[in-house]
């Protein structure tokens, strides 16, 4: 009686572990392994001394490819400026083209992350040249696949590989505030 009376307890005792067990894995946010990731978002960027600006819209599409803590994409981002005194046009519009790496820190709501970004800018205004970037952010999850998303790149410019050192100190900021939803 006592050994029966003791599996019993035993049993109902693991009942509230298990319903436990199972709302940490339901109430998991983020993505998994082989899930994409969409994001869209205002940006704006101004020069390294914040002397100038302008503002545009950002667009993301990454997969989680190996890791559920590494994101690699593509980026797409188009930008208009509106100068006055300028020589060529007062109005000027510019996009850039990107593949990224982001790896996130944490698996909680709140992911900062760093990431990298290489691809070219083109448009009205500047020279249509090749950049690279060193990105950070922090994403918070406000429903399980859901996030808002805030993120800041320092980018620089080059026309040939040699020229990575020389511009590096001459580089521009970007910043974006956004939504993504991953799939």
């Amino acid at each position: 009686m006592i050994r029966k009376t003791a599996l019993t307890c035993l049993a109902l005792g693991l009942f509230p572990a298990l319903a436990v067990a199972q709302i940490g894995e339901s109430e998991r946010v983020g993505p998994s392994v082989g899930d994409r990731e969409l994001t869209l978002a205002g940006t704006g960027t101004s020069d390294r001394k914040f002397d100038t600006g302008n503002f545009g819209i950002s667009g993301d599409l990454g997969w989680y490819v190996f890791d559920r803590n590494l994101l690699l994409g593509v980026r797409q981002s188009v930008n208009y400026a509106n100068i006055e005194g300028a020589d060529i046009s007062d109005d000027f519009w510019n996009g850039s083209t990107r593949g990224f790496a982001n790896y996130p820190f944490l698996d909680d709501a709140w992911r900062p992350f760093l990431g990298a970004s290489l691809g070219v800018v083109y448009g009205d205004g500047v020279d249509d040249t090749g950049f690279g970037g060193l990105e950070l952010g922090l994403k918070y999850y406000v429903l399980d696949s859901t996030f808002v998303m805030g993120r800041a790149e320092y980018q620089f410019f080059f026309e040939r590989a040699r020229d990575v050192d020389d511009n590096f100190d001459e580089g521009a900021w970007a910043y974006t505030v956004g939504l993504g939803y991953n799939f």
